[in-house]
């Protein structure tokens, strides 16, 4: 009998021809270094080169990997959401194709997880290649953004991030038409971030959820 799956990776890709087969080595790698039962999870937002194919390619030697195609593109969040509808694992984890986010971090995300975390994001405390400009709109925008909402969204943080499989099912339900993954998971986890150096004692949380930030 087939091992359940632990561990559903979700990767939105959009024209990533360039770096998707970097990508799949690399979480390919790290996952094989936990031991643990994963699938990669592709969602293909109407890429107009080869990634899909070249994804494809992969599922034909890798049984782990997983490809959702769409007809055109809806947009990164809609693929995320896609993503969770199909996701499997008893964690799922969100990281973007393009490897801004190093896949590295996903073994520190997983232990967090372990200790009782049900939510574990990641902060771009680097950001390589980036122009001055825009880091300093990346900065403006976050800022601005936890401005104008009640929820505590954190500053500089993307989608990358460990979501346990309640939270995940909590947030299928919502079916919100225009999903923002990074903000409900932030309000739902309603915790301030850690730095990588202050400890891993829990936050006071609604629901009993428990977030946890890790550096990138």
């Amino acid at each position: 009998m087939k091992e359940p799956v632990r561990f559903s990776i979700i990767v939105p890709v959009y024209n990533e021809e360039a770096v998707i087969h970097e990508t799949y080595r690399r979480l390919k790698e790290v996952m094989h270094r936990t031991g643990e039962t994963y699938e990669p999870l592709f969602v293909n937002d109407g890429s107009r080169d080869r990634t899909a194919d070249l994804i494809r390619g992969y599922s034909e030697w890798d049984e782990c990997v997983k490809l959702i195609s769409f007809s055109r593109n809806f947009g990164h969040q809609i693929a995320i959401t896609a993503g969770l509808d199909y996701a499997a694992g008893q964690a799922v984890v969100v990281i973007d194709a393009d490897l801004q986010d190093p896949p590295e971090l996903i073994p520190e995300m997983i232990a967090k997880w372990k200790e009782g975390y049900d939510v574990v994001y990641a902060q771009r405390t680097r950001r390589k290649g980036e122009t001055f400009f825009k880091k300093q709109t990346a900065h403006l925008f976050y800022r601005l953004l936890r401005a104008s909402t009640d929820v505590a969204i954190p500053v500089d943080t993307g989608d990358f991030r460990l979501m346990d499989r309640r939270v995940c099912e909590e947030m299928k339900r919502s079916r919100e038409k225009n999903p923002f993954v990074r903000g409900w998971s932030a309000g739902s986890a309603s915790a301030r971030r850690l730095s990588s150096t202050s400890g891993t004692n829990a936050l006071p949380a609604r629901r009993n959820i428990r977030s946890k930030k890790c550096s990138s």
